[in-house]
């Protein structure tokens, strides 16, 4: 996850790296990262290099300086200004910036676009959840001339969460699955998957204590072995982005790297 290897902006465990965003593809690549997902906040969006012609040359020149795919967004834009909580012209220009990032973010190969429908982004009440399905199927034109896909990120109850998915095409929405996030929220990982084995699209590699924070890999409540078991037993075999505890000692980069090695071993476990 874009940011991970760079200190904390203002305490914030997850921000854009404004004053060293370049210099992660240097670094990830150092590690044996192949793969970056990029984080846009709703803050100075217009000015975030992916929403730029000159930034996104720059993204694609050093994707291939780096052999480093930025293949995946994280939408915390979305969840910051979700547009289905506003009204009028206000939630006409917040579809309008969704389909730019759509329609940029395949520009530089990025045709995931992770909607996360947590915290300020939270789906409260069913008018919201009328709002959020309206918008988003707004966007399917979008969607289906870029080639890209929607991935939306839910703290909804398992059951519920398979049937609000099945009302979206599957050909361009989804799941990001993220392992903390429900570790957190106490559901079973077997019954989850297996109810939204072929909607997962993305998953983060995350850990959170039982109705905690999150916290270094292997320390909260997430049954990971079980997990990626689980996962390989469905036949996923999509992308996995560590959006992983931050260092408190300031070796991001050395903690970046203990998780990489730690996913691996998941992953590679018969």
């Amino acid at each position: 996850m874009q940011g991970r290897l760079s200190p904390q902006i203002d305490g914030m465990i997850q921000a854009f790296p404004w004053d060293r965003w370049e210099g992660e593809f240097r670094d990830a690549e150092s590690l044996g990262f192949h793969l970056m997902e990029w984080t846009l906040d709703q803050a100075r969006i217009d000015e975030n290099p992916l929403m730029t012609a000159v930034g996104r040359q720059h993204i694609l020149a050093l994707s291939e300086r780096h052999r480093l795919a930025v293949a995946s967004i994280t939408g915390d834009c979305f969840m910051q200004a979700p547009f289905w909580k506003a009204y009028g012209k206000a939630r006409d220009e917040l579809l309008a910036t969704a389909a730019a990032v759509i329609r940029n973010g395949a520009d530089v190969g990025a045709h995931i676009v992770v909607v996360p429908l947590v915290d300020n982004g939270g789906i409260d009440t069913v008018e919201d959840e009328n709002a959020l399905r309206e918008g988003a199927l707004a966007l399917t034109h979008v969607l289906a001339a870029t080639g890209s896909r929607i991935a939306f990120e839910s703290d909804f109850e398992p059951h519920r969460l398979a049937r609000f998915i099945d009302t979206f095409p599957m050909d361009l929405f989804g799941i990001n699955y993220d392992i903390g996030n429900s570790a957190s929220l106490g559901w079973d990982p077997v019954v989850e998957i297996g109810l939204l084995a072929d909607r997962i699209i993305n998953v983060h590699v995350k850990d959170r204590l039982l109705g905690g924070t999150t916290v270094p890999l292997g320390e909260g409540a997430a049954a990971f072995d079980t997990v990626f078991r689980k996962l390989k037993d469905v036949g996923y075999a999509g992308r996995y982005i560590l959006q992983t505890a931050r260092a408190t000692d300031g070796d991001h980069l050395g903690v970046a790297d203990r998780y990489r090695r730690m996913t691996i071993s998941w992953i590679d476990t018969p």
